[in-house]
């Protein structure tokens, strides 16, 4: 019997590349109560790391396919991830 599984160092191997990698996760998960400008503000400075990372794609591509429920993942909001179509990986 075949699966059709990738070893799982490949299915995380994108995360070496990281820009956030060693980051303070606080920068891309919204603390409990946080609204506003406050939530703008470090959602805007998280996107700002995702827009020069060099996996964002496979980030953001992750955070859809696996339905992630908090923060910035590959420069999307949790808002921007609940009302976009899932993507194929393959």
């Amino acid at each position: 019997m075949r699966t059709r599984t990738k070893p799982l160092l490949q299915v995380w191997e994108w995360q070496a590349e990281a820009a956030c990698r060693g980051m303070d996760s606080a920068v891309f998960f919204s603390p409990a109560g946080e609204r506003g400008r406050a939530r703008r503000r470090r959602e805007e400075a998280a996107r700002e790391i995702c827009g020069s990372c060099p996996v964002s794609g496979p980030c953001g591509r992750f955070a859809l396919t696996s339905r992630q429920t908090y923060g910035v993942w590959g420069g999307y909001t949790e808002a921007e991830r609940r009302s976009t179509v899932p993507v194929n990986t393959e």
